[in-house]
């Protein structure tokens, strides 16, 4: 049985109704292991780091991933709703970044994996490709009080194959849009009168995605968007009597293109919030329009043009499908997008994202997602651990750190994790050796932040 800290046990309360009685017990082992182990993070590796490499039945773990009942999209729901709680206030908007990432797998049984542009080691003169499974995932930002920054915290992942993958099984093929608007569907129907923001990147700046996310009631997304991008003014009214069908669109206007060159556009100097928490003072021009392109209805958007006062950054334009929506804001909020890679860097450094083994595709769609999740897991279990007092920081004569990062968080939680579920798995034998407090203390803090 697992011995661990009260307020731990109260989060995880939140989610052992997706279990059965016995499956939980060695899904809470699996858990604890996964924060615990560093290194890679097989179902061995766990075992190992929980004291139970004698256990005889060990193949019970493994079919927790690979074919126990439970739902991920339920445990995704409960996860989603206690984030929400706890970071978010009920006037506040529930502001959600949308990304996909590559994991890197290699196998002749990896059936969903395929070959695709690597984003991290490709850039504007180089194409990298790599092998592997794509990732879209979705994440809450918010603001995290003891780090004082926004975080990006995952709570739902979607694997999305190939096309290829797709053709050789004769099944309908769906994009990567195709998956980010049942995503936000599913996120609209699990918090029913929540106004949601959606960020994204150019990827997703495609008119009939854009179109579905506009009609649903409370919600809105943000994207960069070509210079280039056929923009008009609203079709005018229909005179009466007048035969043939009605505009869609009135006239064209500038391409933003242009807009960036005249000099009669009118911009606003504004101290944005920007990357790295610093501020900068851009310029921004705005306006609203419809953005059309024959099959596609009409979007009706706010488009936004942002430029750099001191030349570093290129001139950008964004779009948002709120009309009503302030230009600073946009921007601000565009700017947040970035902690989602912050979060793809920090489960693949702590939480072993790409050093699974699993070939099962059950086991596939399980593992990756929970392990995303684990990093907004670990963040609750630190906010609860702390009760509103201050983050001890790891300090040391030759750096000072003033804000923790998530491998202070993670060692948090492991500081309180190691003495209980530790030892309270290992052997059964009564012998026991005394060490002094200072050495075991130690032990601790170096186990903690292992990576």
């Amino acid at each position: 049985m697992l011995t661990l800290p009260t307020r731990i046990i109260h989060v995880l309360r939140h989610f052992e109704e997706a279990f059965s009685e016995r499956v939980w017990e060695w899904a809470k082992v699996l858990l604890i292991g996964a924060i615990l182990a560093p290194g890679e993070r097989t179902v061995a590796a766990i075992l190992r780091v929980m004291g139970c490499s004698d256990e005889k039945q060990f193949q019970n773990y493994h079919r927790v991933l690979n074919r126990a009942i439970w739902s991920s999209r339920e445990l995704s729901r409960r996860l989603l709703v206690l984030l929400v709680c706890l970071f978010v206030a009920g006037n506040e908007p529930v502001i959600l970044g949308l990304d996909e990432t590559i994991e890197r797998r290699r196998g002749r049984k990896i059936a969903a994996r395929g070959v695709y542009r690597d984003p991290v080691r490709s850039s504007k003169e180089f194409f990298v490709k790599t092998n592997g499974l794509r990732w879209i995932s979705m994440m809450l930002l918010t603001s995290i009080p003891w780090a004082q920054r926004v975080w990006a915290l995952p709570f739902l992942s979607v694997l999305a194959p190939s096309e290829r993958y797709h053709e050789e099984r004769h099944m309908r093929h769906k994009t990567i849009t195709d998956w980010a608007w049942q995503m936000i569907l599913q996120v609209f129907r699990w918090l029913p009168g929540r106004s949601l923001v959606i960020i994204a990147d150019g990827t997703y700046a495609v008119l009939d995605f854009l179109l579905k996310v506009s009609r649903l009631p409370g919600v809105s997304a943000i994207t960069r968007l070509r210079l280039d991008a056929c923009l008009y003014d609203p079709a005018p009214a229909r005179e009466a009597g007048k035969r043939g069908r009605t505009a869609l669109k009135g006239p064209a206007q500038p391409k933003l293109a242009q807009r960036l060159k005249d000099p009669a556009t009118q911009w606003e100097k504004h101290t944005l919030s920007w990357y790295g928490g610093t501020t900068r003072e851009m310029e921004i021009a705005t306006g609203t329009a419809l953005w059309y392109q024959s099959p596609v209805p009409p979007v009706a958007i706010r488009w936004v043009l942002i430029r750099d006062l001191a030349g570093q950054y290129e001139p950008t334009a964004l779009l948002c499908t709120d009309l009503h929506a302030q230009a600073a804001q946009i921007v601000e909020w565009f700017v947040l997008r970035w902690t989602v890679e912050v979060t793809f860097h920090e489960v693949r450094a702590h939480l072993g994202v790409e050093t699974q083994r699993q070939w099962s595709d059950l086991a596939i769609l399980r593992t990756t997602p929970a392990l995303l999740g684990l990093f907004s897991l670990v963040t609750i279990f630190a906010q609860q651990l702390l009760d509103a007092q201050a983050f001890p920081v790891r300090q040391a004569a030759w750096y000072c750190k003033t804000l923790p990062t998530f491998s202070d968080t993670l060692a948090l939680v492991r500081q309180h994790l190691w003495p209980s579920a530790f030892f309270s798995v290992s052997s059964t034998d009564a012998d026991t050796i005394q060490i002094p407090r200072v050495l075991f203390d130690r032990f601790v803090d170096t186990l903690a932040f292992a990576a």
